[in-house]
């Protein structure tokens, strides 16, 4: 077909609806909507779900860097006797290395210095350094096989929130606003706040185009908080902009673009009216939101001494759960650091102390609430670290490189089943040697909990329908609660 004509009819399919001014059409459609104008049957204004859900919102607790799953979660006891002992060729297999170890004559065995202790009806084995995680157990999920393609952070973050190593797709969250939009109508379907460490370390960057909508419509795209009482960036009117004046110059701005898009009709002159709204409504809903002088002394001291300052990834969490009460769909937070190529034992210990208490205390916040039921949590990086050592390796100090080929990651909540551990490495943690999980597969599985099939939540773009994992992943049932 000529491709003019085929955006043509494209463009027709797409906006029909919104072409329909007035008429017979649109009185049939009011009558099929909700008060919140969503499809009868469905619970937003997106396209619904295919099938019943367990979870109506995700809260991801994204810990970029890439933690070590040999000094969190995955125990090896049996490398205590095997200190600075080479890995074997057989373990390795000739699998590529970062050119931060690729010259190292040597790759010696470095066994964590961490002891471990089973924990909840499932026998998860966690790190002496997560104590308050292991306390909630048996909520989690825990997975030890997940396995992804890429080797260095910018692309295996970009392929964990995208499917994709090359950027320019839609993020998980963007995906979930589009397919099921947003429940609250005076806040963004995606939310995503970002908190430095305590302590010293290495904090790889991180882009917005990590929470982008790629070539989805720019209304899915997440909305960043910042810390602090006004939490996003140019909500609140100037000195000298009263309500009344922001409502009629938003009045005015509306039929311009409403003149402009019966001459164009481009999608994203509709999107920029919905997002004008939408930060008139927030302008309301935000500040009560973010103001956590309301929340009693108990809840400061379940989340942890960290909690009372902005910004930290204790108060994002308090923040998360207000965001989870107020229906957002999907909540991310990002904590950064856990780099650690060097100086590995005192790094992974200062992170913990950022994020072991609060990430336990969102599970508990969420449970007495009656909101774990059906909020999906997860936590978890973009991969793991290797078992040998990069640089010099000491009994008190080391640093580990960055290893795609199995590391772990929990769930908890709306979908899981509490209490299991799913998956096993070899006995280096270096290679799966039972039920290894893709990120294609783990975000398959994400979706589905959200009443979402993973193969037919599509949007076509250039000539061809895409997907979040792409023409990969299966649900992995065993999971599922």
């Amino acid at each position: 077909m000529n491709p003019a004509e085929s955006h043509r009819l494209q463009l027709t399919r797409r906006h029909f609806l919104g072409r329909s001014a007035t008429g017979l059409g649109v009185a049939a459609l009011a009558s099929l909507l909700g008060p919140a104008g969503s499809l009868v049957g469905a619970d937003t204004a997106g396209r619904g779900f295919h099938f019943a859900p367990r979870a109506r919102r995700v809260i991801w607790l994204t810990q970029a860097g890439a933690p070590s799953q040999l000094d969190l979660f995955d125990h090896k006891p049996g490398l205590k006797a095997r200190f600075k002992e080479e890995l074997p060729d057989s373990v390795r297999g000739g699998q590529r290395l970062t050119g931060m170890t690729s010259g190292q004559k040597n790759f010696p065995i470095a066994p964590s210095p961490f002891a471990f202790r089973r924990h909840g009806r499932g026998g998860a084995w966690f790190s002496e350094i997560l104590p308050c995680t292991a306390g909630v157990a048996d909520e989690l999920c825990v997975i030890r096989s997940l396995h992804t393609e890429a080797i260095n952070h910018d692309p295996a973050m970009t392929f964990l929130q995208t499917g994709s190593q090359v950027a320019g797709r839609p993020s998980l969250g963007s995906w979930l606003s589009y397919g099921l939009g947003s429940v609250n109508e005076n806040l963004p379907a995606f939310v995503v706040m970002i908190s430095r460490p305590s302590g010293p370390t290495n904090a790889q960057p991180l882009h917005e185009r990590m929470w982008g909508a790629g070539f989805l419509p720019s209304v899915h795209q997440g909305v960043r908080f910042s810390p602090g009482r006004d939490p996003v960036l140019f909500l609140s009117d100037p000195p000298g902009i009263t309500g009344q004046r922001r409502r009629g110059m938003l009045d005015d701005l509306g039929a311009l673009n409403r003149m402009k898009f019966e001459d164009y009709q481009d999608p994203e002159i509709q999107t920029r009216i919905a997002q004008y709204e939408l930060a008139y409504r927030m302008q309301a809903a935000v500040p009560d939101l973010a103001d956590l002088s309301k929340e009693p002394k108990s809840t400061f001291e379940l989340y942890g001494p960290e909690s009372t300052k902005p910004g930290t990834f204790a108060a994002n969490c308090i923040l998360a759960r207000r965001l989870a009460e107020r229906d957002v769909r999907f909540i991310q937070l990002y904590h950064r650091g856990w780099d650690q190529h060097d100086n590995l034992p005192s790094g992974i210990r200062s992170q913990c102390h950022d994020t072991d208490q609060p990430s336990s205390a969102l599970i508990q916040d969420l449970r007495q609430r009656g909101l774990l039921e059906d909020t999906l949590v997860i936590w978890g990086g973009e991969f793991g670290r290797t078992v040998f050592s990069q640089g010099q390796l000491s009994e008190t100090n080391f640093g580990r490189d960055h290893h795609p080929r199995c590391y772990s990651v929990w769930m908890a909540g709306g979908g899981v089943r509490g209490g299991l551990v799913h998956g096993e490495t070899d006995d280096f943690s270096y290679n799966v040697v039972r039920d290894p999980v893709h990120v294609h597969d783990l975000n398959a599985t994400i979706l589905h909990c959200l009443g979402l099939d993973h193969q037919r939540l599509t949007f076509r773009h250039q000539g061809r329908d895409y997907r979040l994992t792409d023409i990969h992943g299966n649900v992995v049932k065993p999971l599922l609660g």
